[in-house]
């Protein structure tokens, strides 16, 4: 089982009681993995690929996209308050990923005993609202360019590839739903990006500019 560091510090014994009460699914890409609202007992550790969390909504038959979770991250609900809960979003394979389904009533009897898993569930639960927030401040002070440029390079973060860049398997939908812009505007502002040399494709990815970097805000 592949071991996140928030269970790096148990024994051999809880790790080996972890492997055997948790499930490890593969999904395909645009795969649902759940649904807003369904309850679950489980925590979705993701050990390949790339998850997006998804609110959908209502005024239309589109969806925001409001975080991803990659390699090594969790995504879960509120753990300490009860071995089921209902999931806040949606989430959906943005690519073919692995992801281990940790109950939550293990993690939560674990938790009693290695005090500081409890506290690491807090600082990522924490963390995850501090990338929430600046998304936000992003879409609504940013140009369209320089929003689609720091997503771009967030990417490259999120979903890289061998010859660098991101996977060229993340649609312009997705970036999109995540950047708060029409398709047709991502479209056109990545097209235009093309064409100054700032964004270019090769068989595996999507390079973009190292400048795209700069384009975040401060915590």
């Amino acid at each position: 089982m592949y071991l996140h560091p928030l269970l790096s510090s148990l024994s051999t014994k809880d790790r080996k009681a972890l492997i055997q009460c948790s499930d490890f699914r593969s999904y395909r890409r645009s795969e649902l993995v759940v649904e807003a609202e369904e309850w679950t007992d489980c925590m979705y550790c993701v050990t390949g690929g790339l998850l997006r969390v998804v609110a959908r909504c209502s005024a239309s038959s589109a969806d925001v996209t409001t975080d991803f979770i990659r390699r090594g991250d969790l995504f879960h609900g509120p753990l300490l308050s009860g071995d089921r809960y209902q999931a806040a979003a949606t989430l959906i394979a943005a690519l073919p990923s692995s992801v281990y389904l940790v109950p939550v009533a293990a993690v939560r009897e674990l938790s009693s005993t290695h005090p500081e898993m409890a506290l690491g569930l807090v600082d990522l639960s924490m963390g995850r609202m501090g990338s929430l927030r600046r998304q936000l401040g992003r879409i609504s002070s940013l140009s369209a360019e320089v929003l689609i440029g720091h997503v771009l390079h967030e990417l490259t973060q999120l979903a890289p590839v061998r010859s660098g860049g991101y996977d060229k398997r993340i649609t312009q939908a997705v970036i999109a739903s995540y950047s708060g812009l029409s398709r047709e505007v991502v479209n056109k502002t990545m097209r235009d990006l093309e064409s100054r040399g700032l964004v270019r494709r090769d068989g595996l990815g999507i390079h973009v500019s190292p400048h795209f970097a700069s384009t975040d805000l401060a915590p």
